[in-house]
């Protein structure tokens, strides 16, 4: 630590940024599949929806898993070990994807994409449901590496941040899933027609072995990195210094604390059962709007159209940043807790998503006003997800906001395994029987069911959470 400079560093926002170029990687290697089955691997390999759904479900449910054990893991190896452990993990899994049809092919006998194309009958079956598998595997080793990027990236900023800034700091850092999926459709799709998709995983996979690089020689601790001086060491450490509480920088210092334990507490529950209630709608659109267009407006991700309303969905994403300030301008206006604060923002942002109700009617007229509309849900989403990481840190000790985050996290990712699995059931199932919904047929029916409980979800959730935590109640037994 360099204590002969007065003047305060800003080595804390060096670190934010890394956090968010880990997250922006995160979301594009997330996206891959997403911009490139409906379009390039869906006539390849013989997939419906039905396949999709399950393979988009089982990778929410493996990252569900996951998550309960990363964020003790994180907790257990420490932020730079465990970052590193997580994201290495999840590149391999995204490279992975590429040797998924070379595999198909050796085991159906066939020597080309053309050949697993042209494909009829059983043999059409047979490659449709082993490639599935294969992608299955290759998913669930992205989701095992996945399920570390949030549970790191809030210790991090706890251990980095005071918590009138963690707001703000989760913001800048979880824009990087905007910007994800922002540069996602700009790169995916022409790489996918360019090179083949197969060139996309890989060539988007291996953003994540060049960010590893960064970590090792950026990140240390606050108080024994070279780079934070005394000023801005006190600065972060802030709410510690109130408590009476000092900080070596030694792992050590951090009260272990049993998992079972974390159970116990109601905050616990509320913060899951908010990432329940509305990480499946996330994961929704991130995963189901590029088809979405495809079905509804017969637009494709890889022509110009296509590219200019994903990225314009994306782009009004990004005022999610605004909204991590909004909790420090209530808080400096009301003299409200952190946590007072950070719910009166969630209500606000809660009612946004409402305006995907009227999706499905405005694109009668334009794909760009459901383009608009889904945009403002996923700003308000990304917003209230800022927010939501952030309560942990207001209620609990550093040693256990990992195993807190993974916790929810998994209660996140077995709702976005419920709401991908039945919506590729009933995009099926509505196209079978053509499905009537508020005078939409077929699978714009179905869409139209989807849309509802997308925008109907936050308040539920906010409810919910203020129920089981109606007051600001950080805990101090642990």
């Amino acid at each position: 630590m360099n204590t002969g400079k007065t003047k305060m560093t800003n080595y804390r926002w060096t670190i934010c940024l890394m956090l968010f170029f880990a997250t922006t990687i995160n979301y594009l290697d997330r996206q891959v599949l997403s911009l490139t089955w409906d379009e390039f691997i869906k006539p390849e390999f013989h997939w419906d929806e039905n396949h999709y759904g399950t393979i988009t479900s089982m990778f929410s449910f493996i990252y569900a898993v996951c998550m309960l054990f990363a964020g003790r893991f994180i907790d257990w190896m420490g932020s730079k070990k465990g970052f590193l452990w997580a994201i290495g993990v999840w590149s391999v899994g995204a490279c992975l994807h590429a040797v998924c049809g070379l595999v198909t092919e050796a085991h159906v006998g066939l020597h080309s994409a053309a050949e697993l194309a042209a494909a009829t009958g059983d043999v059409a079956v047979v490659i449709a449901t082993f490639s599935m598998y294969c992608f299955l595997l290759a998913r669930c080793i992205l989701a095992l590496g996945e399920a570390g990027n949030f549970p790191a990236a809030i210790k991090v900023t706890a251990e980095y941040f005071p918590k009138k800034d963690r707001a703000y700091a989760t913001s800048i850092f979880n824009a990087g899933a905007s910007i994800g999926a922002l540069v996602a459709p700009l790169s995916i799709p022409l790489l996918a027609k360019c090179w083949g998709w197969e060139m996309a995983f890989i060539v988007i996979g291996a953003l994540g072995f060049i960010w590893m690089g960064f970590w090792i020689f950026i990140y240390d601790a606050p108080a024994k990195s070279k780079h934070v001086n005394e000023a801005e060491l006190t600065y972060i450490e802030q709410d510690r210094n109130e408590e009476g509480i000092i900080d070596t920088g030694k792992a050590e210092d951090e009260k272990k604390i049993p998992f079972w334990k974390c159970f116990s507490y109601k905050q616990t529950w509320a913060f899951a059962a908010g990432k329940f209630m509305t990480d499946g709608v996330w994961w929704f659109f991130l995963f189901w709007t590029p088809s979405y267009l495809n079905t509804q407006f017969g637009i494709k991700t890889s022509e110009g159209l296509g590219i200019a309303l994903i990225f314009t969905l994306y782009a009004i994403t990004m005022l999610s940043v605004l909204g991590g300030k909004l909790p420090t301008i209530i808080m400096n206006r009301t003299g409200m807790n952190p946590y007072a604060a950070r719910m009166r923002a969630m209500l606000i942002f809660a009612f946004f998503p409402l305006v995907v109700l009227f999706a499905q009617p405005l694109g009668t007229i334009s794909p760009w006003l459901p383009v608009i509309t889904i945009g403002i849900g996923c700003a308000a989403h990304q917003s209230w997800s800022a927010n939501i990481f952030s309560t942990i840190g207001d209620m609990f000790p550093k040693g256990a906001i990992a195993s807190i985050t993974g916790i929810g996290g998994m209660a996140g990712g077995i709702s976005s395994m419920i709401l991908q699995k039945s919506a590729g059931k009933l995009f099926v199932y509505s196209d079978e029987v053509q499905l009537t919904f508020m005078g939409f047929e077929g699978k714009p029916a179905g869409y139209f069911i989807i849309f509802c409980i997308c925008a109907f979800a936050y308040l539920v959730g906010w409810v919910i959470m203020k129920s089981l935590v109606p007051h600001y109640k950080p805990i101090t037994d642990l």
